[in-house]
């Protein structure tokens, strides 16, 4: 094996080319994985077009990328919990294992994590990666390594799930159905939902969630969303509302959408930092709102409820692009939003067809 890879490399907003890196070498605690596929991630393309998100800035050329599964190829001399051969998810974010948040199994709210593709951190649209191997998850030999990278946006779903206290009872409502609201159908689905209920303005959105499986969908620009969903419920209304639009009239309109002892869990990051809302109805519908950030112990129950072949993630996938071609992925993700949910990108252009 050479020393040196094709990596994409962002040099600035809108500036990104294939070139030559070298290979990470692998620390004694970390595996070096060979990408068999890598998502384009809403925040990549957000990087790409503007260089920044909230307090995160690219100041020096950065590989993006985070969604990924692979074969290990190289193990460091600590590694114990994978083998050279084997296939296996990656779980992006790095945490530390020592402070009071990755203590009490919070982890997510790590410091000092180190997430691949958070700049400075470089990201995995590369050949190949090293990463500490106990953030390797090893796929099962009936799933996929395009079900192995979705791991990582679907585990946003299930983490949301969780906070939402979500069980087989309630009717949950998801707003945006980007591949996160999607793939909040399907954690929905994992978690024993039956009534799934979704909004969103595209109509070929809309078609996939129906295909996905969701209850029924709604486009809330063209009718009431609270009288719809009443009707559909037979007036009990939703339990819990799984926010991911980041739309700020759809983010205020939770609150008046669930029902009294409702929850709503806010997935999207809307642009404005600061939106009304009604806070009378929150306190007197006594309502628990919660935030999410990324994902935390999600990986095992994800693999273990997919290996149950009930849930079928691959759907999300509209589009396959080698890496060579990263820039018209790139521009495909940014621009055609009504056609292209989720772009997976091969390092082996073979594998892209």
């Amino acid at each position: 094996m050479s020393n040196v890879m094709n990596a994409a490399v962002l040099h600035k907003p809108m500036d990104i080319e294939v070139k030559k890196v070298e290979i990470p070498t692998p620390k004694s605690d970390e595996a070096l994985v060979k990408v068999y596929c890598i998502g384009v991630c809403g925040s990549d393309v957000h990087y790409y077009e503007h260089g920044k998100i909230g307090r995160y800035e690219v100041k020096a050329p950065i590989i993006l990328g985070h969604e990924l599964a692979g074969e290990v190829v190289q193990v460091g001399e600590e590694v114990t919990n994978v083998k050279v051969g084997e296939r296996v998810a990656v779980e992006p974010g790095v945490t530390c294992g020592r402070c009071e948040y990755c203590k009490s199994g919070r982890y997510n709210l790590c410091p000092d994590v180190v997430f691949m593709a958070t700049p400075p951190v470089d990201g995995a649209w590369s050949e190949y990666v090293a990463v500490r191997s106990d953030f390797l998850f090893k796929l099962p030999g009936t799933m996929s390594y395009e079900e192995g990278a979705l791991l990582e946006p679907l585990s946003v779903g299930m983490h949301a799930m969780s906070r939402g206290k979500v069980t087989p009872a309630d009717k949950v409502l998801v707003t945006g159905l980007g591949p996160i609201g999607l793939l909040a159908i399907q954690a929905a689905k994992i978690y024993g939902v039956n009534e799934i209920y979704a909004t969103d303005v595209v109509p070929f959105r809309q078609q996939l969630a129906k295909e996905m499986g969701v209850t029924a969908v709604i486009d809330p620009s063209k009718e009431n969303l609270k009288e719809k969903l009443d009707e559909w419920t037979g007036g009990k209304g939703i339990d819990v509302i799984i926010e991911t639009s980041g739309n700020q009239r759809a983010v205020a309109e939770t609150i008046k959408v669930a029902k009294r002892g409702g929850r709503i869990v806010f997935v999207g990051m809307p642009t404005a930092t600061e939106i009304p809302i009604d806070i009378t109805q929150l306190v007197d519908s006594e309502l628990d709102v919660y935030g999410l950030f990324r994902y935390v112990n999600t990986y095992p129950a994800a693999i273990q409820a997919l290996s149950s072949g009930n849930v079928n993630i691959e759907k999300v996938i509209t589009h396959k692009f080698a890496l060579k071609d990263i820039k018209e992925a790139v521009e495909m993700a940014r621009q055609q939003k009504d056609v292209s949910i989720k772009i997976m990108i091969y390092p082996n252009e073979e594998l892209a067809n």
